[in-house]
């Protein structure tokens, strides 16, 4: 993981999921290889904080109460156009929620939860969006 630190030092990334130990448990993943990493624990602190926090990658929930993760994401990639965004879910069904947003015009990457470090690390790592970043 060394080898990646100075590419995504410079990468600040935003983790926001309803369930505060994932949301926490991947910002950590996410700090120990070099991200500049913040959580949230719903769609609209997501939403606050990219404002202010101005990341180049969001990692976030589908399934939050208030504003769901789409809606976050579309909010934060109407904002941030140049944000890499991914959405996490550990249900089937969300599949269907996120090819509504495609046929709406919103392209986003679904990640499967559980997803292992690693995994997680290297499917951000093969992201064309974070390599320029």
């Amino acid at each position: 993981m060394q080898g990646n630190s100075a590419r995504t030092a410079l990468v600040k990334a935003l983790v926001a999921d309803d369930e505060e130990i994932i949301a926490d448990s991947l910002a950590a993943i996410l700090t120990h290889a070099g991200y500049e990493t913040r959580a949230v624990y719903s769609g609209k602190e997501a939403v606050e904080t990219a404002l202010t926090f101005q990341p180049n990658l969001l990692i976030c929930d589908v399934v939050m109460p208030a504003i769901s993760g789409i809606d976050a994401a579309i909010e934060v990639r109407a904002k941030l156009p140049s944000c890499n965004i991914f959405l996490l879910s550990g249900r089937a069904e969300m599949w269907g929620l996120l090819e509504k947003a495609r046929r709406q015009g919103h392209e986003f990457e679904l990640i499967s939860k559980p997803i292992h470090p690693t995994e997680l690390l290297a499917k951000l790592a093969s992201s064309a969006s974070l390599q320029s970043a």
